[in-house]
C-alpha cells in the first residue's frame, strides 16, 4: 500500500510553514491563522464547534484563541441567553487580515493543483473528504477516552 498519509503529512507540513513564514509579519503565528479564517467565516461561532472544524484539542484551541484575542484579531462576547457561553468574532483587525490569508490560500491551491485538469481536482478533492470522513470517526473515538484495536 502506498504512503498517503505521509505525503498528505508532508504537503499539510510543508504548506503550514510557508503560512507561519508569511503570515508573521501580520503577527500569526502556530497556525492561529486557521482559527481566523474559521471565525471570519463563522462569526459568533463558539469554541467547541471550531474544535471540531479544526480537528485540535480543546488545550491547542484555548492557547491559540487566548493569543488570537490578545493580539486584538479575535474578541469573546457573551451569549445573549446563556453567559456561560462565549461567542468568537473577528476584530476589525482580524477582519482586515482575512483577505491576505484567503489569497494565500488561493494561491497554495493554485500552486497544488497545477497540471492537474478541473475533472482530477474535483476527484481528488472527493477522495479526501472521503479519506477525512473516515478518519473523523477514529478521531471522535480517541477524543472520547477510547483505545483504536490496530488489528
Amino acid at each position: 500500500m502506498k504512503e498517503i498519509l505521509r505525503e498528505i503529512g508532508m504537503i499539510g507540513r510543508a504548506l503550514d510553514s510557508i503560512s507561519n513564514i508569511e503570515f508573521k509579519e501580520h503577527d500569526l503565528t502556530k497556525g492561529q491563522y486557521l482559527y481566523l479564517v474559521r471565525i471570519c467565516e463563522n462569526p459568533g461561532i463558539i469554541q467547541e464547534k471550531l474544535v471540531e472544524m479544526i480537528k485540535v484539542d480543546r488545550t491547542t484551541a484555548s492557547r491559540a484563541i487566548k493569543k488570537l484575542e490578545m493580539n486584538c484579531f479575535i474578541e469573546k462576547k457573551d451569549d445573549e441567553h446563556n453567559k456561560k457561553i462565549k461567542k468568537l468574532f473577528p476584530t476589525e483587525k482580524g477582519k482586515n487580515v482575512f483577505p491576505f490569508i484567503k489569497s494565500e490560500n488561493e494561491h497554495s491551491n493554485r500552486v497544488a493543483l497545477a497540471g492537474f485538469s478541473e475533472k482530477e481536482a474535483e476527484s481528488i478533492f472527493n477522495f479526501l473528504q472521503r479519506i477525512r470522513k473516515n478518519i473523523e470517526k477514529d478521531w471522535e473515538y480517541v477524543k472520547k477516552g477510547n483505545k483504536r484495536s490496530y488489528l
